[in-house]
């Protein structure tokens, strides 16, 4: 080996070794945006974004909201994950003309009942007010599916689920992720080469948030 390839070999073996050093960490991001009221700052952001945001003081009239709402859309079959709050009210009984299935290993062909549903119904981990987003994860119970195949969505999300973005959900959530998240953000949106916008072709094609 010549002098030159020997020089040009330690030069490179130590960069390598320098660079192979751990350093510090950076540290952890820090939002500094502030909301006065995040309820109002995550329904402007979703509304922004296409999706609805129906208020309600507390549970029971958010319940009296789905009332109507299941008028409005003139519901038939609903498919809906099994977590609270939805559960603990026995929709069966308190809805007898709608078709209710959960997303239990005893629903058979759980694809196909959510691509024949009206109404997919989900809670959420968290509601982000920054950008007005649902974070919707799922695991036993929560079939994954049940927000994104019938063409239309609602979530039931109390507003103790509100934080500022995901990075403040992240640094405070406690226990083991789940198995899969979904960050849903309004209405399946897409558009082609000519930006020429298509909602609902992907996903549901509306987007119901019921917050109280």
């Amino acid at each position: 080996m010549s002098p030159e390839q020997q020089e040009s070999r330690d030069e490179t073996l130590g960069g390598a070794r320098q660079a192979a050093h751990p350093g510090e960490s950076p540290a952890p991001w820090q939002n500094q945006r502030q909301f006065q009221d995040l309820a109002d700052a995550f329904t402007q952001a979703l509304t922004a974004a296409g999706g609805e945001v129906w208020r309600a003081a507390n549970w029971e009239e958010a319940v009296a909201r789905l009332d109507a709402l299941w008028a409005e859309l003139g519901a038939h079959k609903v498919v809906a994950n099994v977590e609270p709050p939805l559960p603990t009210l026995d929709p069966a009984t308190r809805w007898p003309h709608l078709d209710w299935r959960w997303a239990t290993p005893a629903t058979p062909d759980w694809r196909e009942q959510c691509a024949q549903a009206d109404v997919g119904v989900t809670s959420a981990s968290a509601a982000l007010a920054e950008t007005g987003t649902m974070v919707v994860s799922s695991g036993p119970g929560c079939s994954r599916l049940t927000p994104l195949l019938p063409p239309v969505h609602v979530a039931l999300v109390p507003t103790r689920c509100l934080t500022t973005n995901l990075f403040t959900w992240v640094a405070t959530r406690q226990g083991p992720p789940p198995p899969a998240t979904t960050l849903i953000s309004g209405p399946s949106k897409t558009a082609d080469i000519e930006q020429t916008m298509a909602v609902g072709v992907h996903g549901p094609k509306r987007l119901i948030v019921v917050l109280w």
